[in-house]
C-alpha cells in the first residue's frame, strides 16, 4: 500500500468522479482508474461502487478513506516537524562596502542566528569592484553593492534605503563655514575619491554627474577603499574625500561633514550569482532577506 496511492484513492473518493479526480492529480483516467483496481486487487476487495454519473465508496472503502484521511495527514505533519526541526547551521559569507543600512542585513542576520545558533556570518569588506570579483570566483555567497548589475549574471534584491553623499573636510576649512557644498566649490580643490568612484558603471556616475566635470578635469588628489583612512588624508591637509555620510563619527575631531547641493544618494542592494547552488545555510538567509525586505 503505497501513499502515492492512497493519495490517489482519497481524491477520487472526494471527487466521486475518475475523470474530475485524474485531472486533478494531472494523470490519464486510465491509469488512475488501473492503479485503483490494482489497489482493490491488492485488498481482495471492492472498494468503489462505478455508476455512470459518479463514483461510491463500499463500507470498505468508507473504511479506508478514514485511514487514508489519518495516514496522510500525520505523513504531512510529521514532514513538517523533521523540515522544522531540520538543523541549519554553517558558514554565510557576504562581501559588502562601507554603509550605515549594512546595519539592517545585520539584523536580519541575528534574527535568523537565535532560530540557528549554528550558523556562521563571516564579512568581508571591500570596494564594489572588489566584492563583485569575490562573488564572481565563489569566496562569497552574496554582496552588499551599489551601481549597475548585468542581469544575466547576477539576480538582485534592491534594499528601500539610500545613502546621502557628503563631504569630508577639515573643520578649520574655508568650505566648513557653509551649510551645504555645491559643485563649483570643488573644482579647484584636490579631492579623495573612493577606488570604486573612479570605477566605470557604479555608484561613482551619480557623483560625476553632480560635480559636472570629467574625471581628467577635476583636482584628484588620491583615492580610497576604506573611509577611515581617508578621514586621515583630509586631517593631513591632503584633500577632500567624498563618501557617504554617517559612516564616520566626526565629533571630537577636527573634521567635519557637510551635504552636497542638490542632494545625490546612491541606493545598495544585496546580489548574488545567478543559478547560485546555495547551502541550506544561505537559502535560509536569503529567504530571510527576501520577507524582510520585499514589499
Amino acid at each position: 500500500m503505497e501513499l502515492r496511492v492512497l493519495k490517489y484513492f482519497l481524491t477520487v473518493a472526494q471527487e466521486e468522479s475518475f475523470s474530475r479526480a485524474a485531472e486533478k492529480l494531472h494523470l490519464s483516467q486510465p491509469t488512475l482508474s488501473r492503479q485503483l483496481k490494482d489497489l482493490e486487487d491488492e485488498f481482495g476487495k471492492q472498494l468503489l461502487v462505478r455508476e455512470p454519473r459518479r463514483i461510491l465508496l463500499t463500507e470498505d472503502g468508507q473504511l479506508l478513506r478514514r485511514r487514508a484521511e489519518e495516514i496522510l495527514s500525520l505523513v504531512d505533519k510529521t514532514t513538517g516537524e523533521l523540515l522544522r526541526n531540520a538543523e541549519i547551521s554553517g558558514d554565510i559569507r557576504i562581501g559588502a562596502g562601507e554603509s550605515i543600512h549594512f546595519g539592517q542585513i545585520m539584523e536580519v542576520a541575528q534574527r535568523l542566528r537565535q532560530k540557528h545558533p549554528g550558523l556562521r556570518f563571516h564579512i568581508v569588506t571591500g570596494d564594489g569592484s572588489t566584492t563583485m570579483t569575490r562573488l564572481d570566483r565563489g569566496l562569497i555567497d552574496f554582496a552588499f553593492v551599489y551601481g549597475k548589475l548585468d542581469p544575466a549574471k547576477y539576480q538582485e534584491l534592491p534594499l528601500p534605503v539610500h545613502d546621502r553623499w557628503v563631504l569630508f573636510l577639515r573643520a578649520d576649512d574655508e568650505l566648513a563655514q557653509q551649510d551645504v557644498i555645491r559643485a563649483e566649490d570643488l573644482w579647484q580643490r584636490p579631492l579623495l575619491f573612493s577606488r570604486q568612484t573612479l570605477s566605470a558603471s557604479t555608484h561613482g556616475d551619480e557623483l560625476l554627474n553632480w560635480l559636472q566635470k570629467p574625471l581628467a578635469e577635476l583636482n584628484i588628489a588620491g583615492s580610497y577603499t576604506l573611509l577611515y583612512n581617508a578621514t586621515l588624508m583630509v586631517k593631513e591637509g591632503m584633500g577632500y574625500a567624498i563618501s557617504f555620510d554617517e559612516l564616520i563619527n566626526t565629533t571630537g575631531t577636527n573634521l567635519c561633514t557637510r551635504p552636497l547641493e542638490p542632494a545625490i544618494f546612491a541606493e545598495p542592494s544585496i546580489a548574488w550569482k545567478k543559478n547560485a547552488v546555495f547551502s541550506k545555510a544561505s537559502q535560509a538567509f536569503l529567504a530571510a532577506l527576501q520577507e524582510r525586505f520585499t514589499l
